[in-house]
């Protein structure tokens, strides 16, 4: 079985290679199904040197930020391959993100403007009338867009910062586990309830709200998460 390919472009050659690496190895890295088989991910640095378009230095480079920030692991004689996180691990994650978006959602209740929470509701609208699970690739980025989302109209830039890199397995764990046990039905009723709340300028029942959503998720994993081990 093959594992995901790295989808990265060619650099602007006009700034920093080595954050320019960074960022774009960051960005696929994110935007990769990491749990969805048990194949090892190996990032060869030949084949990311061709098709970024510069040399392995700054990729080693930023591979060694990427390291310390948890996204890879360097094995020696063997090669550098992306993070997965054990289910432990990932239900700790989970709580975190559960606590940050909850109090995001607070205090987005009170300051988030109206057209942004508005938008909120924008969507999901090409799910009216709708399953989900017939839609699942679509619904999950919808998904995905909506937490974000939230994370975002707190205006609270730490809170982004620490999310940022939770998301990397967030994200994976969210899109795998969408289309199983129902999830993405309950999940437009959370939403739904999450956006009245928020439009309602009620912070406490918008806090609420969403904590209960991403605990959901982490009772979900508890129950159904042994592809994790």
């Amino acid at each position: 079985m093959t594992g995901p390919t790295l989808n990265v472009q060619p650099l602007d050659t006009s700034t920093s290679f080595r954050t320019q690496v960074y960022h774009a190895l960051k960005q696929a890295i994110t935007e990769m199904d990491i749990y969805d088989h048990k194949t090892e991910i190996r990032l060869d640095e030949r084949q990311v040197s061709e098709k970024l378009g510069v040399s392995r230095t700054p990729i080693r480079e930023a591979m060694t930020l990427l390291e310390q920030e948890g996204f890879v692991r360097s094995q020696p004689r063997r090669g550098i391959f992306v993070i997965r996180k054990t289910k432990r691990e990932i239900l700790e994650m989970v709580t975190v993100w559960a606590a940050l978006e909850s109090m995001a959602a607070r205090i987005a209740a009170e300051k988030a403007s109206d057209a942004d929470i508005r938008s909120l509701r924008e969507l999901f609208s090409d799910f009216e009338g709708k399953k989900p699970t017939e839609h699942v690739n679509e619904y999950s980025d919808a998904n995905i867009a909506f937490h974000k989302a939230i994370i975002r109209m707190s205006g609270c830039l730490l809170i982004q910062e620490i999310t940022d890199n939770l998301f990397i397995h967030m994200r994976a764990i969210r899109k795998l586990t969408i289309g199983q046990d129902n999830r993405a039905e309950r999940s437009i009723v959370d939403h739904k309830n999450i956006i009245d709340a928020l439009e309602r300028r009620d912070p406490a029942a918008a806090e609420q709200l969403v904590r209960d959503h991403t605990l959901g998720l982490a009772k979900h994993i508890e129950q159904h998460g042994d592809f994790l081990d």
